[in-house]
């Protein structure tokens, strides 16, 4: 098989404009090989019976309704026949923040990841809506499983500038009720907002029903702070400009970001959503294959 990584580092990708074309170049090159619909069945509920026919997944036969009629059915689950993505992608303007030596911003970063995994959607012929947001929702695509809905997807995506504050927990309030059908809600986020109120809002999608994964996107500054000499630190969203040692901060800010990672951890496991922690230094692969391969798990593909 032809080494996916090239597809997949950053600093391919970033040379890559149309987002159609790396939408393609990372799932050809990577997840079509590796994962066989990986949302699939996402949903365990039980909707109707159908008729067997040659070929069928014989894992599905109900062998009750076998015994009592002699005739082969299989048992047909909600994802089957009613299944919906929502991809939410934070367009907030901290989503633009680029450090010196990352190939990618976490706004380009997460609408590959975001183009990718609609790709696989709807290539399976189920359906997937793009929400772009920051304190608002700003597009609201709905899903559709049509390959032409992709075109307007990734349009979407290509003109869309991250700017603006963020206000996730607003949004999500507001998109739990205008999302009316049980969906599969990905979230692709830095989640630099005000936790609590994030949380709120990620507990009212779960209540109702909504199958949620959140999927949040660092740089690799943000995390592992590398700067040595004092340096201006420009605030984003009507933040003031700050001037720093950073030598002099460097363990107490790493405590308090590491802080607030496991804050998001622990909240997402609470309410027992996926959670994937995504660094725009690595290759789209830690961004997909945890993620698509516990999916996969969590079906019994």
């Amino acid at each position: 098989m032809e080494d996916y990584h090239k597809y997949l580092d950053p600093q391919t990708l970033a040379k890559v404009q149309n987002l159609d074309l790396a939408a393609r170049q990372i799932v050809e090159g990577y997840v079509s090989g590796s994962h066989k619909s990986p949302f699939h069945g996402f949903s365990a509920e039980f909707a109707q019976h159908r008729e067997y026919s040659v070929g069928d997944d014989l894992r599905y036969v109900d062998w009750k309704v076998y015994a009592k009629s002699d005739r082969y059915y299989l048992k047909q689950y909600e994802a089957e026949t009613n299944f919906t993505c929502y991809i939410l992608l934070d367009c907030s303007e901290s989503m633009r923040y680029q450090s010196a030596n990352a190939a990618l911003s976490k706004w380009e970063y997460g609408r590959l990841v975001a183009a990718a995994l609609a790709y696989v959607v709807i290539k399976q012929q189920d359906a997937a809506g793009l929400c772009t947001v920051n304190d608002h929702v700003l597009d609201f695509l709905r899903p559709s499983s049509q390959p032409t809905h992709l075109k307007q997807m990734y349009y979407t995506m290509e003109q869309t500038k991250p700017s603006g504050e963020s206000g996730l927990g607003k949004v999500f309030h507001e998109l739990s009720e205008r999302i009316s059908r049980r969906s599969l809600i990905i979230i692709i986020s830095d989640l630099f907002d005000d936790l609590d109120s994030v949380m709120l809002g990620l507990k009212h999608f779960r209540h109702r029903k909504h199958d949620v994964s959140l999927l949040q996107v660092i740089d690799p500054a943000e995390q592992d702070f590398p700067f040595q000499e004092p340096v201006l630190f420009k605030g984003l969203e009507n933040l003031p400009e700050q001037m720093a040692e950073p030598r002099s901060l460097k363990k107490a800010y790493q405590a308090e970001f590491e802080k607030f990672l496991k804050a998001v951890r622990r909240g997402c496991r609470d309410l027992k959503m996926d959670y994937g922690l995504v660094r725009t230094d690595q290759s789209l692969d830690v961004a997909l294959s945890a993620f698509l391969s516990h999916r996969q798990s969590r079906v019994g593909s």
